[in-house]
């Protein structure tokens, strides 16, 4: 088994404590959100890392030449829509490399608890195979609860 790199216990009051400060955060922010449907995501016209320079350029002219505005476009709600998708965008990558370093230790931490309970699962078939108290019953439950295995298995009884 490969060196256990997700050594140290994350504590359950810090992890209730995290859950309370994104709960906190999605409620300060929530009167603000909008949702979209698959469909509605598809179609938009989406500003990025690419296209950020060029709406604040034109956000910038059309406060700086008024008489260039159309008539239909409010200077106003464009600078409101400028302002907050460019606070969200930096807020969002910031969540966004948040839930990597999240989502990566969780998957150490999984992989290793997986390979810790296969070698244990390992040890308790052969000591049932060699008859150990205790080690039958162990592994009948554990062999129910097998990941793909047990359905195999049963498989193979009624196929032969």
């Amino acid at each position: 088994m490969k060196d256990n790199q997700h050594i140290q216990a994350i504590p359950s009051a810090v992890l209730t404590q995290a859950q309370a400060k994104i709960d906190e955060a999605r409620a300060l922010l929530a009167p603000y959100m909008l949702a979209l449907t698959a469909a509605e995501r598809r179609e938009l016209p989406k500003m990025g890392e690419k296209t950020i320079a060029f709406v604040e350029k034109a956000y910038d002219f059309a406060r700086q030449n008024p008489n260039l505005v159309p008539p239909y476009l409010e200077v106003d709600a464009f600078g409101v829509d400028f302002a907050d998708a460019h606070g969200l965008w930096t807020l969002l990558n910031t969540v966004q490399q948040f839930e990597q370093t999240i989502d990566d230790t969780e998957m150490i931490a999984g992989s290793e608890a997986y390979q810790a309970a296969l070698v244990f699962y390992k040890s308790v078939k052969m000591a049932a195979a060699q008859d150990i108290p205790g080690a039958k019953a162990v592994y009948e439950e554990l062999k129910t609860r097998f990941p793909q295995r047990g359905g195999r298995r049963e498989a193979d009884k009624g196929g032969a």
